[in-house]
């Protein structure tokens, strides 16, 4: 097997790592003063977010996850594995920074992969540039919405029209002021098969019976860089009928398509944060003396510092191997892989920031660091597309298989 990054690859690691140690990093406590000092958070796109998309658009640092060269980069997965990393480093500016932050990111790759041409026209295009934010809503309140086919809120035909009514909740990103599409997933045929009852449609953020109730917190944290986690309530919600996302029936299929790449890039920018999380770690422990004695010399922080550094490397392999598949065989043909890689990666990187944060003791706590913020990131995502034993349950069934009769 061939382990070596190819030239594109290494010249893209280098154009990204760049732009975040002299643009992003600096930035990180500047958009830290901004957020304190808005009235409202939520309706407020803070200078510096503006300034970096400027900067990293005019250095050709765009669109990077599109493999499609009308749309992004031109990057395939295995050579943008490791750039997401480099962004997972500083998780509330550079993937945004780079116009790759989700949901954004999935809702591209749909648009490009399912959208009309009149679809493109009206929401990729702006999305491509930057000039406008979208949201995705499928997590039900009253369901449990880790499979799809419980999903309630109805998509029902009325001539040229489909009208929207259902409650929906973790639409991050609803709240910030240039969110202009949600793309909505409904049930629109309960009596098809299992498969085919649900469907997606484009919503312009703007359509009247749309109500946010709510911003969820995430562990206490707001999570205004995300645009917040939005409970909505769709109430006889208006569109024309052409804004289906490819074909009624086919929303099943297409959220298996979207959350294939998501999952993958997920686990891509945590490990970004397991590595910021080992390099903080470590210049504590040389910096700290306890009981007359560095940390760096204690046993269980070696210990840790050690487990850290062996977990990253497995789980890296891990990703790229997914990656490549993905490249290779196609999703579909990944799919226990990335089931792999969806519990592996937050687990990991749960425990190595854990660690970290004990190093730091009380300002391991405090948001005067990135790591409680890792931290929560890591363990939400435990749950997030798809909780961990759902996807367990995938990569057991492709053993058992082997073994069946």
């Amino acid at each position: 097997m061939e382990f070596a990054l190819d030239a594109t690859t290494r010249e893209w690691m280098e154009r990204v790592q760049g732009f975040l140690d002299e643009h992003i990093r600096p930035a990180e406590p500047v958009l830290e003063v901004q957020y304190a000092s808005a009235a409202d958070p939520f309706d407020y796109e803070p200078p510096i977010k503006t300034e970096l998309k400027e900067k990293a658009k005019a250095a050709g640092l765009w669109n990077l996850f599109l493999p499609d060269k009308e749309f992004g980069a031109g990057l395939t997965n295995l050579q943008y594995a490791p750039l997401a990393e480099i962004t997972g480093h500083s998780i509330d500016l550079a993937p945004e920074s780079f116009n790759c932050s989700p949901p954004d990111a999935g809702n591209m790759e749909l648009l490009a992969q399912y959208g009309t041409e009149a679809q493109q026209e009206e929401w990729l295009r702006p999305l491509l540039d930057g000039s406008i934010r979208s949201c995705f809503a499928m997590t039900e309140p009253k369901v449990a919405s880790s499979d799809p086919n419980n999903l309630q809120t109805r998509i029902v035909r009325d001539g040229d029209d489909y009208v929207i009514s259902g409650h929906k909740w973790w639409t991050t990103g609803i709240c910030r002021p240039d969110t202009k599409l949600i793309i909505v997933m409904g049930l629109t045929d309960p009596d098809a098969p299992p498969g085919k009852q649900h469907s997606m449609v484009l919503v312009p953020r703007d359509t009247p019976g749309i109500e946010i109730t709510r911003s969820l917190p995430v562990f206490g944290f707001p999570h205004h860089a995300y645009g917040g986690h939005g409970e909505v309530v769709f109430t006889d919600v208006r569109v024309p009928a052409a804004n289906v996302l490819g074909t009624e029936g086919g929303g099943f299929a297409i959220a298996q398509a979207r959350l294939g790449p998501g999952r993958i890039h997920h686990c891509m920018r945590l490990l970004g944060h397991a590595e910021r999380a080992v390099e903080l770690m470590c210049r504590r422990a040389h910096e700290r003396v306890t009981f007359g004695t560095p940390l760096a010399e204690q046993g269980v922080v070696q210990e840790w510092i050690a487990d850290a550094r062996m977990d990253i490397e497995q789980a890296r392999l891990l990703v790229m191997k997914t990656a490549w598949l993905m490249d290779t065989v196609g999703n579909k043909g990944a799919r226990v892989e990335i089931s792999t890689i969806k519990v592996v990666v937050p687990r990991i990187t749960a425990r190595i920031v854990d660690r970290a944060i004990q190093v730091f003791g009380g300002a391991g706590v405090s948001n005067d660091l990135p790591l409680a913020n890792y931290y929560v990131e890591a363990r939400y995502l435990q749950i997030g597309d798809g909780p961990d034993e759902v996807h367990k349950r995938a990569v057991a069934r492709r053993e058992l298989r082997k073994y069946a009769g």
